[in-house]
């Protein structure tokens, strides 16, 4: 818990526009830049929880913000002041957290940070990713297979996950989330239970084996990042989409509810998404959210595109065979069906106003014409005779698993999970191509729409799960096992490797990047380390944005034209996310400029 400071200074005018805080070793007195120092209001307005625990839909509301800034040189953050009394939380690696009440309309705050000695204290302060990144589980292959099975949905690492359990307790976590969809093989699901025992019992106990993180960034200062709070502990706000009219929408793949955000006045909308008589809570894929305390969905929304067209906005709903279309001007939902296809994923559009997109368990791709309509599936081939037969019966599996028949417990699983190959990101390039990511496989490949032709392209890494192409058309990629982003250049074949810069090498697992074209420069999520990367394609250097709460898995990025970020929180479960609060995140840095 952070330490609850008394104010060494405060010089409240009642009257100032601006608020400056200033931090310092208390040991030694000097000024300490790069220190985070997080705004919020002391008191939060009681939210509206009419609709089964959530706002009601089509009803716009006020938030109150959470506001951080990073201090410079001088041990400075500076922003306007607010006619409120807020709390301000301040966080640098190597000491220990500060919280103090600030009243309304100071204009003045100086704090004091202690340096943290205690080995033990020090140790839980660090990100999952330096966990992880020292967790021993016998071999390479093992550690990486791990990575992408089990940091698929939420950090490994954190708090929530290296704390005490017995092999036994394991083994129930891991049967449960492959219930839940991880496809850790066979054999490691024999072997895991023991070794994480063993591992993270070994880490807690010898906390000097954990890396010292590299210290923040000076050119920080100046950044602000600034979070909406949306939904709750029992939300997962998953993929964000910035709209053309300013607005954000965030997709609730949890609660079956599209969060619409104002950043210009704070006004909050919840749409909710509808359901056709007879969908059964968790869709298709009920048994996934058996053991989940509380949902409300059918649906599971989870990617989303706007058109340039008319603005309309097409929302993937992986537990159901449809499409789902939403116009922000009227607020309503258009469903259209699928005949055939499975778990519809991320999502893109093409220059001739069609949809594209994954459906990730019926190894297909998805294209919607929206003059006639009609969906047309492409079928990706098939690695081998396991993978045509698990792809042909996937429904029925489903439909047993949704009985109580814990089938996935049961199937013989490879490192390769070669029944499940797992077509997830999509991309439409500028000549016309729709390129995807298979993430249970080392292949990408290409759609040419004017013939239906499929070109599978090897990757010389594991895991690729989404990708963007850049302004020349090469593709980017995150290799997410492999903490690393891979570009490929179609012309020449070319695969091109950039390591994250974390440290322990290795640590991270980037699950998705974009790519603002107009400054050259590639972000990525840091889904381990609760941060953001930026890689300058033309110098080659990177850039990190340590993010507020801890425990920020993040999906996905979007970018404005002034170079501004959004992502959004979206470990599941949410109660792993610090305060047990799922945001939405706008980053403003002098490095968009």
């Amino acid at each position: 818990m952070p330490r609850l400071l008394a104010l060494p200074a405060l010089l409240a005018t009642g009257l100032a526009t601006a608020a400056t805080v200033t931090v310092t070793d208390r040991a030694t007195g000097r000024p300490l830049p790069t220190a985070m120092v997080r705004e919020a209001p002391a008191q939060r307005a009681a939210a509206d929880t009419s609709d089964g625990g959530y706002p009601a839909t089509g009803r716009a509301h006020g938030v109150d913000v959470d506001i951080t800034r990073y201090t410079d040189a001088g041990g400075q953050a500076t922003w306007a002041a607010r006619a409120q009394a807020v709390k301000l939380l301040v966080r640098k690696p190597g000491y220990r957290d500060a919280e103090v009440a600030v009243p309304a309309g100071t204009s003045t705050v100086a704090m004091a940070l202690e340096p943290e000695a205690d080995p033990l204290r020090l140790a839980d302060s660090l990100p999952a990713h330096v966990w992880l990144g020292a967790l021993d589980l016998g071999d390479v292959a093992r550690k990486r297979h791990f990575q992408l099975q089990c940091g698929f949905c939420h950090q490994q690492g954190n708090a929530a996950t290296r704390r005490e359990r017995s092999a036994d307790e394991w083994q129930a976590v891991i049967g449960r989330m492959v219930r839940y969809g991880a496809r850790l093989s066979s054999d490691d699901q024999k072997r895991l239970p023991s070794l994480l025992a063993q591992g993270w019992r070994t880490l807690r106990e010898h906390p000097e084996r954990l890396a010292q993180p590299a210290p923040w960034d000076a050119a920080l200062a100046g950044t602000t990042v600034t979070e909406w709070p949306i939904g709750d502990a029992m939300s997962q706000q998953h993929d964000q989409l910035l709209a053309r009219n300013g607005r954000v929408y965030v997709a609730d793949n949890i609660q079956d509810r599209l969060w619409e955000i104002d950043p210009a006045t704070n006004q909050v909308t919840v749409h909710k998404i509808p359901h056709r008589p007879g969908d059964e809570p968790g869709g298709l894929i009920a048994a996934r959210l058996k053991d989940f305390p509380r949902h409300d969905s059918t649906s599971n929304a989870h990617s989303l595109v706007q058109s340039a067209r008319d603005g309309h906005i097409f929302i993937t709903p992986s537990a159901q065979r449809r499409l789902v279309e939403f116009d922000p001007q009227t607020g309503r939902f258009t469903l259209h069906e699928m005949e055939a296809g499975f778990y519809p994923h991320t999502i893109r559009m093409d220059a001739q106003d069609r949809v594209w997109f994954t459906l990730a368990l019926s190894n297909q791709v998805a294209m919607f014409d929206r003059a006639s309509r009609r969906f047309t599936l492409y079928d990706l081939p098939a690695r081998g005779l396991r993978e045509r037969l698990t792809v042909a019966l996937i429904r029925p599996l489903f439909k047993l698993m949704s009985w109580g028949v814990p089938l996935a417990n049961w199937l013989p699983v490879d490192r390769m999970a070669t029944g499940t190959p797992l077509p997830y990101g999509i991309e439409v390039t500028p000549d016309g191509r729709v390129w995807f990511a298979r993430l249970h496989t080392d292949e990408i490949g290409w759609i040419d729409p004017g013939t239906g032709q499929v070109t599978m392209v090897k990757t010389p890494f594991a895991g690729p799960r989404r990708l963007r192409a850049d302004a020349q058309g090469n593709l980017w990629i995150a290799a997410f096992p492999e903490s690393a982003i891979v570009r490929y250049e179609p012309r020449s074949g070319a695969f091109t490797r950039h390591e994250l810069p974390v440290d322990p090498k290795g640590s991270e697992t980037p699950y998705a990047l974009n790519v603002d074209r107009a400054r050259g420069v590639v972000w990525v999520t840091g889904n381990q380390s609760d941060s953001l990367y930026g890689l300058d394609i033309a110098s080659g250097a990177w850039r990190r944005v340590p993010l507020p709460r801890r425990v920020a898995f993040t999906r996905d990025i979007e970018i404005a034209d002034d170079g501004t970020l959004y992502t959004s929180t979206s470990s599941f479960p949410s109660w792993h996310v610090e305060d047990g609060q799922p945001t939405l995140i706008r980053v403003q840095s002098p490095w968009a400029r």
